[in-house]
């Protein structure tokens, strides 16, 4: 697009005789500076009030609708997207991966308040189940430790688990929704990951480690098929077997 050039008309003295000229302009004595000067001010101002070229606003608009367009080519429009600068970008979704047994799993990071070593789990007596273990003291606290792994219904095996680290912790993990509060262990750790919706598989009707029930659906993640875990029935669950 062409530029607007300054008008011819404007007497630009401080190019030839001022500042960024030869300075032989006798006035640089009582200015200093051609910006100090009246004549400078007077072409500003000549400058701003000009007139607008007849082609102008057209080829103005003219590039404006050719980025529109673009933009649109560019753009895939789902219920799970947002604007960003005007392009659609697909929302991802952020979770904390963690191993149980053989199962890599995934819940919301939403829910996830904290992670901890192992703590000492104090049993409760005519309370403690296959999933409430008992109490443990977290920060001062004591909040319910369960075993997530019956609640999933995972079974044991004896193959060598699929570890991601060299070296592995086991960690405890606290989870909280609306002031409920619960802990449990897992055999390893990642830590946060997102990935994008559209990535979200539906778990198969095969699926036998993970009770399905509790299943959102599946995710790859390196060389892993992750469970991303329903985090609503999860606590709903928690309530209905635990709390009296």
């Amino acid at each position: 697009m062409d530029s607007i050039t300054v008008s011819s008309n404007i007497h630009r003295c401080w190019n030839t005789i001022g500042i960024s000229g030869d300075r032989s302009c006798l006035e640089l004595a009582n200015f200093i500076h051609c910006r100090n000067c009246p004549v400078y001010s007077s072409g500003g101002h000549q400058l701003l009030e000009r007139s607008i070229p007849n082609n102008y606003r057209q080829e103005w608009t003219q590039l404006v609708a050719q980025s529109s367009a673009g933009v649109e080519k560019k753009s895939v429009i789902s219920a799970d997207s947002h604007l960003i600068d005007g392009v659609n970008i697909q929302a991802a979704l952020t979770v904390a991966i963690f191993r149980l047994q053989q199962e890599w799993l995934a819940l919301s990071a939403q829910v996830l308040k904290e992670t901890t070593p192992p703590k000492v789990i104090h049993s409760l007596p005519h309370r403690s189940n296959q999933i409430l273990r008992g109490l443990v003291n977290i920060r001062g606290e004591l909040h319910m430790c369960i075993s997530l792994s019956h609640l999933l219904h995972l079974e044991n095996s004896d193959r060598p688990s699929a570890t991601i680290s060299p070296v592995v912790y086991q960690r405890m993990v606290v989870i909280e929704k609306a002031g409920e509060v619960w802990v449990f262990a897992v055999d390893e750790l990642y830590g946060l990951h997102k990935f994008h919706q559209h990535e979200l598989k539906n778990a198969p009707n095969s699926l036998a480690a993970t009770n399905q029930t509790y299943v959102k659906g599946l995710f790859q993640w390196h060389t892993c098929s992750v469970s991303y875990l329903d985090e609503e029935l999860i606590f709903a669950a928690l309530a209905r077997k635990v709390l009296p």
